[in-house]
């Protein structure tokens, strides 16, 4: 078995946290629409699994970033924010958004018809 070491750097530790496979993307959403119940979540991140959302969503509220609220209804509705450890990354995620709308409007993020996935253009043989 593997042990995980703990991170040498505070960088170090905050990147473990908001890294992982969709968390930046997570993240954002909550910081641009507000708390959502986990089903919004899911429809607002295209392409995440079920398995992979809920992994995601525990790692960020053990760390501390993201709040779970569960109202005792039946089904039961569970709703996650920002905590303000969180919040403290909206600076960083604006930035990130900012970024990404004008790299999309630039064609950074042309589409590779052939294999149906995102292709840097440089990649493109013309």
């Amino acid at each position: 078995m593997k042990s995980v070491q703990p991170p040498s750097c505070p960088m170090e530790a905050l990147l473990r946290v908001i890294t992982g496979p969709w968390t930046i993307y997570i993240l954002w959403v909550l910081s641009e629409q507000g708390p959502q119940r986990f089903g919004a979540i899911k429809r607002l991140v295209p392409g995440i699994s079920t398995r992979v959302l809920t992994g995601r969503l525990r790692m960020l509220e053990h760390a501390g970033v993201v709040w779970r609220e569960q109202a005792m209804t039946i089904p039961p509705a569970v709703t996650y924010g920002l905590t303000e450890r969180g919040a403290e990354l909206r600076g960083v995620l604006d930035t990130l958004g900012s970024i990404a709308r004008r790299w999309e409007a630039e064609g950074a993020f042309a589409r590779d018809r052939k294999r149906d996935r995102m292709t840097p253009p440089f990649l493109f043989a013309g």
